[in-house]
């Protein structure tokens, strides 16, 4: 068996972590703007949100919401309102003080006093408020439940600590906020919401998750009800990929979201807000990425299948290049995911070999390159992003199909890209899922292990509250765990907590999280 050597400088097992960053700056996904915690997406890695933003999209609208869009300016009155949320973002919050800037005598600028705003404003860290007060313009009567909105925009929350992708100042996202005449419609919104997100990730990303409710402590600010879909990254630690709330009627109280029942009477809306973000790019290199780059999953690839031309600036060349633009043409009528393949021709100057680890590292599912010979014999020679290597010769891992009877099964083997992606993610999270520690001394040690891949926990607990859950996340703290979510369809809890020893009432997952 030969030796592999790997197209990034940086092993996995070695350092996550700068693993990471290489995997982002090798694939061109993006790069630091110059202002601490924002990033400029750049056109492969926007390219991929793209897709997971058309496919959420085609899913939000199926369901009856609409898009719409808010201010990105919040006045500062609309977070007064709710105590309890804005304890939760004051921290975060940016906020707008000056609308005009003047010299300052000394070749810079600086905030005119004169032009200081009456009331601040701040940059919208997520839309509740400012949404609640348009919900409380447009809802008068029962006849206008459900009220089912959307927004695709940008949020700031002026994070300390940041990571491309992960935990950025400013981020996309899309946001759903749904206004309901009853709990058990606001209720269904919620899960349906988070059923959503479960089938996104799980179908287009190839991300397995677990989706269940948040305990008291994590639940988003305000509100009633916090549920989230959580996947397993390859360092074993834990990332919330979407969430969904039931905010109750907190929200609609403080905003006035009123409307007259069917008797007559005034009532109070119950509202929901569910989002993901490109935190979900995050999640596609931490699950997918190998020690050669990104492996993008071919539902969301910008491009899914890459012909490269082995050119020699000859006169041949022409006639190589027809042949590739055959191969692409002829590939681009062909539909796999229920849409048409998408398919690139690289001519741009360069190395046939040079381009291919480009592409490598960027994570397309399929790169083909074509040199004369192929042309010669109607073929081309093939190479899988999943299975990149011969092991037994160290080498790349081509096939030589025929062209005709390779743009025939085109389809079908990305879609088997797919769901290999997936099955690998899936068999890898559920190997590193611990059920059998029943004491919160055996939790620590289990994590505690030197070099050891820690994965998750599930164990069992008594739902605690007030001083005796305080105490719990005081050990979770001390102990660098966090409590993910309660699973949704976990076996039933027959045992005690492993934190106060009562009788346990159901199941978490406890992880090391991002």
């Amino acid at each position: 068996m030969s030796q592999i050597r790997h197209a990034l400088s940086t092993r996995r097992a070695d350092d996550f972590a700068s693993w990471y960053q290489e995997v982002i700056a090798a694939a061109d996904m993006a790069e630091e703007s110059g202002v601490r915690g924002c990033m400029v997406i750049k056109p492969w890695g926007y390219g991929i949100w793209e897709r997971i933003q058309r496919l959420m999209d085609e899913r939000i609208k199926a369901a009856g919401v609409q898009n719409c869009y808010f201010p990105l300016f919040i006045p500062l009155a609309n977070f007064t309102r709710e105590a309890e949320h804005v304890e939760g973002f004051a921290k975060e919050m940016a906020v707008v003080t000056h609308h005009r800037l003047i010299a300052d005598g000394k070749g810079g600028l600086i905030p005119d006093p004169a032009a200081k705003l009456e009331e601040p404003l701040v940059v919208r860290p997520t839309s509740e408020t400012i949404i609640g007060d348009a919900m409380a313009r447009w809802v008068q009567s029962w006849r206008d439940l459900p009220l089912l909105t959307n927004q695709w925009a940008n949020v700031v929350r002026w994070e300390m600590r940041t990571r491309m992708f992960l935990r950025t100042s400013e981020f996309l996202w899309q946001e759903g906020h749904t206004a309901h005449e009853t709990r058990e419609d606001a209720l269904a919104e919620t899960h349906r919401a988070l059923e959503m997100y479960r089938a996104c990730a799980e179908e287009d990303l190839a991300l397995p998750v677990i989706a269940g409710e948040k305990p008291e402590n994590e639940r988003f600010p305000g509100a009633v009800e916090t549920w989230s879909i959580e996947a397993m990254m390859q360092d074993g630690k834990a990332l919330q990929a979407g969430t969904s709330h039931y905010l109750g009627t907190n929200f609609a109280r403080a905003a006035g979201i009123q409307f007259q029942d069917r008797e007559g009477t005034q009532q109070y809306a119950h509202t929901t807000s569910w989002g993901v973000s490109t935190r979900l790019i995050g999640g596609v290199i931490m699950t997918h990425g190998d020690d050669d780059g990104l492996r993008v999953p071919p539902k969301i690839a910008p491009q899914q299948i890459v012909v490269i031309p082995m050119l020699r600036e000859a006169p041949e060349d022409a006639e190589l290049i027809a042949y590739c633009e055959r191969a692409r043409a002829e590939l681009a009528q062909h539909s796999a995911f229920g849409e048409r393949l998408r398919v690139l021709l690289d001519v741009k100057p360069g190395k046939a070999a040079a381009k291919r680890w480009d592409w490598v590292r960027r994570g397309a599912p399929v790169i083909i390159e074509v040199g004369p010979r192929d042309m010669a014999e109607g073929k081309l020679a093939v190479l899988r992003r999943d299975r990149l290597w011969n092991a037994e010769s160290g080498k790349p891992a081509f096939t030589y199909p025929a062209l005709d009877d390779f743009v025939a099964g085109a389809g079908a083997l990305l879609e088997a890209i797919q769901q290999g992606l997936f099955a690998e993610a899936r068999a890898r999270r559920d190997a590193n899922i611990t059920r059998a520690l029943t004491d919160w001394r055996a939790v620590v040690d289990h994590f505690a292990q030197g070099g050891k891949y820690p994965g998750w926990v599930e164990v069992e607990w008594a739902r605690p509250s007030g001083a005796a859950l305080e105490q719990v996340v005081a050990q979770l703290k001390a102990a660098k765990l966090t409590i993910r979510n309660v699973p949704c369809g976990a076996e039933p809890a027959g045992g005690t907590c492993i934190f106060t020893g009562e009788k346990a009432v159901e199941r978490i997952i406890v992880a090391r999280a991002y």
